[in-house]
């Protein structure tokens, strides 16, 4: 630690003498400043000692304009040297002090200041090499907390023990670990928050509860944390892929039987057990995050991939709905625009691709979480790729497309309306705001564009089978 003022005082080598009546106090003094000028306000910064010979205060006026502008810099005493141009410590100098506060002592002639400076630099450069010493037994002792197997968890409690204070870490509002009880919900503790950056845009923040003071040991804590936080993307992203290249030849019906149960045992996902998927799908701005995105702290544990640019999990059947509840707020809290599917609880690899359809098309009716239906035909249908319906579906549909992008006509609109409500070119008008001939006009249009009629019912089930297959795409 710096030498303290009193401390510097009683150095007997020094042979400093104290006069007047200010209070000395045990204020580490920050730096020694020689001055002869009138004002050397200017030059101070506060916290130093100020040593002088009064060369040029021959007055008692200038003596006690330098006290006060040495007094009003935030210097702790001054030290008037003896036998120079003074053979004492002038009286209105010492007034001056005394009425301030600022202690004043005597420094001999045989004192040189360059050792008053020197006992000075050396305990600050002893205090500067001793915080040094202990940042550096800091950094060893967070780096083996992470690198020796305790990960992030241990990396934080060491932290919070240098710091004496708790601290939390979060990942998208979410989480990840706190040293106290209710980490940065606590409702009887205020945070010092700071960015931790990974380059992911993942919003992570390490909380360090007040009061706080800013220490180096912080900076090193935050870039560990970085470096960790990124690891652990790439490693996400790197098992999202694996494992949505499996979950794909399961979907797509070219992986299945033993050798898909083994498969996606292997990958973690124990298909003996009744699991049902969820799907989250967010807008095609957001979906690279997918592959990287932490998931809750609570899903820790489940399976995750990414196919068809969708985050997929596997977790238990009676978790489903709960899951995709969780997620949905957890990912409208860190701005996504998102909606979250389930598909029902089933048994072996079938049953996971069975689930996985139901998911898919519970994503239809766009709310923030969809509940599943019973597995339509048109899912069925696509769930092999045997059939080529999406081919079929573009041959049906593209016109009409199309004709609607040139046009502004609404025909996929009235189609979609006239298949909903069962073919009543009555109903759609109503729904349209449109006149019922007007309704049967479009309808025509249709089918000079694409050759089916929806008013026949072999067409009108192309159509519709066309219609959906368009919106799972």
């Amino acid at each position: 630690m710096a030498i303290t003022l009193s401390a510097l005082l009683a150095t007997p080598a020094l042979r400093l003498q104290r006069v007047g009546t200010s209070p000395v106090t045990d204020v580490p003094v920050q730096w020694v400043a020689v001055t002869e000028l009138e004002d050397p306000k200017p030059f101070l910064s506060g916290g130093e000692v100020v040593l002088t010979t009064g060369l040029r205060q021959k007055s008692a006026t200038s003596q006690r304009n330098f006290v006060r502008h040495v007094h009003a810099s935030g210097a702790l005493a001054v030290g008037f040297a003896i036998g120079l141009s003074h053979e004492t410590v002038p009286a209105a100098f010492l007034d001056q002090a005394d009425e301030l506060g600022l202690p004043v002592f005597r420094v001999p002639y045989e004192t040189p200041f360059i050792a008053i400076g020197k006992i000075v630099a050396d305990s600050l450069s002893a205090e500067h090499y001793a915080r040094l010493e202990n940042l550096l037994k800091g950094h060893q002792v967070l780096a083996s907390a992470l690198l020796g197997g305790g990960g992030l968890p241990q990396l934080l409690r060491e932290l919070a023990g240098m710091l004496r204070t708790e601290v939390a870490l979060s990942q998208y509002g979410s989480p990840i670990f706190a040293t106290g009880t209710g980490g940065e919900d606590s409702p009887d503790r205020s945070w010092h928050r700071l960015p931790v950056a990974t380059g992911l845009k993942d919003r992570c923040t390490l909380a360090i509860a007040e009061p706080y003071e800013r220490d180096a040991i912080v900076d090193y804590a935050q870039s560990l944390i970085s470096v960790e936080l990124s690891n652990q993307a790439r490693r996400r992203a790197s098992d999202r892929a694996v494992v949505g290249q499996l979950l794909q030849d399961v979907v797509r019906g070219t992986l299945s039987g033993n050798d898909a149960a083994a498969r996606l045992g292997s990958a973690g996902i124990d298909t003996a057990r009744r699991l049902c998927i969820v799907l989250v799908d967010v807008a095609t701005g957001q979906r690279r995050a997918l592959r990287t995105l932490p998931v809750p702290s609570r899903q820790h544990d489940a399976v995750t991939a990414v196919l068809d640019d969708r985050l997929v999990l596997a977790v238990p059947e009676s978790d489903g709905e709960s899951v995709s509840r969780e997620l949905s707020e957890y990912l409208h809290g860190a701005g996504f625009t998102a909606k979250v599917g389930f598909g029902g609880g089933y048994a072996q690899p079938s049953g996971l691709r069975w689930s996985y359809f139901e998911a898919r098309e519970s994503l239809n009716r766009g709310l923030p979480v969809n509940r599943p239906d019973r597995l339509s035909l048109t899912s069925l249908l696509m769930a092999s790729e045997d059939v080529p319906l999406a081919d079929l579906a573009a041959e049906a549909l593209d016109p009409v497309a199309a004709f609607d992008a040139r046009h502004g006509a609404e025909l996929m609109l009235t189609l979609e309306k006239y298949l909903a409500l069962n073919g009543s070119v009555a109903a759609v008008a109503d729904a349209l705001e449109l006149h019922r001939n007007t309704v049967r006009y479009r309808l025509q249009q249709i089918v000079e564009l694409t050759g089916y009629d929806p008013t026949t019912t072999a067409d009108r089930v192309h159509l519709y089978l066309a219609l959906n297959v368009r919106n799972l795409r």
